[in-house]
């Protein structure tokens, strides 16, 4: 599928490129649909030399332990790229990436972007501001996993839900506009099925989980404490 100018300029790190480069890029784009659910990319894939990037849809990224437990390690919604180290050619996919929803994704030669980087020099210090969020996130993630308490995590993957998607005001709370099914936040922040069944029960008072994945956070200022570790439940 061939992809335009403004559905080029819908991906973050290509929003800032003037008409002539999006169209210089536009002749190395390619356009696949993948089903939710589908696998777009399976962890130690060998990886073309391309950028991948969310044009509709959202996605999962998952790595799988040893043990065979798996975690999600990010959600990326439209207009996010991901499988950093294909940029680099001959990279090995770090983790499986699946199609949360049923979504487009973009990918774009690497020759084509290095033209561009050649005749914007800044274009490399965006992709290095990239990869450097990226990293940060990665360790974010391991080390919450490590150190922080289940309930912790939690809270804190809670709190990034609502910022990343947003909320609305009901009257009984902030309802997050994004719906989160027990089994993704556990895979999310490490824990099994029971234990996240086990935890919101826990805090019921502070947030309440509703069939299909609805949430609402009753008390903001209990859920930022728990968040920050300083309310013990």
């Amino acid at each position: 599928m061939r992809v335009t100018v403004e559905q080029l300029r819908q991906i973050s790190l290509l929003s800032a490129l003037d008409l002539d480069q999006l169209a210089q890029l536009q002749i190395y784009a390619v356009i696949r649909k993948y089903s939710r659910g589908e696998i777009i990319l399976h962890e130690g894939d060998r990886l073309p030399a391309q950028l991948f990037a969310v044009l509709s849809g959202r996605i999962e990224i998952k790595k799988t332990a040893t043990t065979g437990k798996e975690t999600i390690l990010r959600t990326l919604p439209a207009g996010e790229l991901f499988a950093a180290p294909a940029l680099f050619g001959n990279g090995i996919a770090p983790a499986t990436v699946v199609a949360e929803q049923d979504c487009q994704i973009l990918t774009i030669k690497r020759t084509a972007l290095l033209e561009i980087i050649q005749k914007t020099p800044e274009f490399a210090l965006q992709i290095m501001v990239f990869l450097n969020e990226r990293l940060q996130h990665l360790h974010q993630v391991v080390h919450g996993l490590a150190s922080e308490r289940a309930i912790v995590r939690l809270a804190q993957f809670i709190q990034s839900a609502a910022i990343a998607q947003g909320t609305d005001v009901t009257e009984q709370g902030l309802c997050l506009r994004s719906r989160l099914p027990y089994s993704q936040i556990a895979g999310s922040i490490g824990i099994t099925y029971e234990e996240c069944v086990r935890l919101f029960k826990q805090i019921q008072a502070i947030i309440t989980y509703h069939r299909g994945g609805k949430i609402l956070v009753l008390d903001q200022a209990k859920l930022d404490a728990i968040a920050q570790g300083k309310y013990d439940v």
